[in-house]
């Protein structure tokens, strides 16, 4: 099969470069892949984080065309002759944010003038948490020309069926993101490094700090489970909103000294130490499709507690591969981190986390694209 595959990759970061780029990894495994990406994904002001260019060595990388500029409609233009040259069996695009509507828009209309290849999106996030009636607009027209969208959970097949009833809309399990444990170190290093104790358990809180990813409230578990046992809250990711309020909040709890708060973005050399660090991670969600956290968690083995909201109840077994809590709830979420701890789950977990690598296997993925491309 010819395919032509379009999203960010390397420099620039996040999960959906890193999810790209290792998608073009597999394929290119037993097909021939023409990687179309991008020279700029966002001006600056549009972008909330500090910057959208990874900071770390190429760990993740695929030789790719950085071509497209969502400012420079001409680069549209040059991507649909490089994609016509190449003449594709199937095009297979990338969709997280409405902001990319306008070009993959006019790809798909000028390829298409020449040609009819297959046309698959991805689909990591069908709407934004506060979608407005111009993304929704933005999406149908968008997602509404391909033969076929593959999710990552029922919640994003349900939206997407909503927004375009008929669609064929197929739902796979997102894949796990083995990659940064291949080069991590062992736990007691990675936590001397990160001038951890050895003996304290550890929770992880890894990702960019938004609402709704729920932070405050597992701060505010946090006392609950100091009051048992012996613990420190790690939080690794650049804050997009203030922290001043979680920094005053945790020194209110008499928190200081038990809650380390690394506000920046972690580079990909950096990802094993933290992960090879934790007892559990934590995502206490208020909102959410899915999570590339959980599948770097489940790449180290590491069992979470999370929230049931999203896709999350589907890729986390309750009392198998980590427990699932009401969203917005301090005190279940707390019931659930001592649990873990003084039932001694870890052990048990883990074995199931490594049980079920292949149903979060990148070749499960590959397949699924297989078959919707007719090969």
């Amino acid at each position: 099969m010819k395919c032509a595959l379009i999203g960010p990759t390397y420099p620039f970061r996040g999960g959906i470069a890193h999810y790209t780029t290792l998608l073009c990894h597999h394929l290119r495994r037993g097909h021939q892949v023409e990687f179309i990406s991008f020279r700029r994904q966002y001006p600056d002001w549009l972008f909330p984080g500090r910057t959208d260019r990874e900071p770390s060595r190429p760990l993740l990388a695929e030789e790719c065309q950085r071509m497209l500029d969502p400012l420079q409609p001409w680069t549209w233009v040059q991507a649909a002759r490089r994609i016509e040259s190449f003449a594709p069996d199937l095009l297979l695009l990338q969709w997280w944010v409405p902001f990319w509507a306008p070009v993959w828009w006019s790809i798909l209309w000028l390829v298409r003038r020449q040609a009819r290849p297959r046309v698959l999106f991805i689909s990591h996030n069908v709407l934004p948490h506060e979608a407005s009636r111009v993304d929704r607009f933005l999406a149908r027209r968008v997602l509404g020309q391909g033969d076929a969208i593959v999710v990552h959970s029922r919640r994003d097949r349900d939206d997407l069926l909503r927004l375009l009833p008929g669609a064929d809309v197929r739902v796979t399990a997102h894949p796990t993101y083995e990659v940064f444990a291949q080069a991590a170190s062992s736990p007691t290093e990675a936590r001397r490094t990160l001038g951890l104790d050895d003996e304290t358990r550890v929770i992880l809180f890894f990702g960019f700090v938004r609402a709704y990813k729920g932070l405050h409230y597992l701060i505010e578990a946090l006392p609950r489970v100091l009051v048992h046992l012996d613990a420190h809250l790690l939080v690794a990711g650049e804050f997009w909103d203030d922290p001043a309020p979680y920094r005053e909040r945790i020194r209110f709890l008499g928190l200081d000294g038990r809650v380390t708060l690394v506000d920046r973005y972690v580079p990909n050399e950096e990802v094993g130490a933290y992960f090879a660090a934790a007892d559990l991670v934590a995502l206490p969600y208020l909102d959410a499709t899915q999570s590339g956290v959980v599948q770097i968690a489940f790449g180290f083995g590491v069992p979470v507690v999370t929230t049931t909201v999203g896709g999350l109840v589907e890729t986390v077994q309750d009392g198998a591969t980590g427990f699932l809590v009401p969203p917005g709830d301090s005190e279940a979420l707390a019931a659930a981190i001592l649990r873990y701890f003084q039932e001694d789950l870890g052990p048990i977990f883990r074995t199931n986390i490594r049980a079920q690598r292949d149903r979060f296997s990148w070749e499960r993925l590959v397949m699924l694209i297989e078959e919707l491309a007719g090969v």
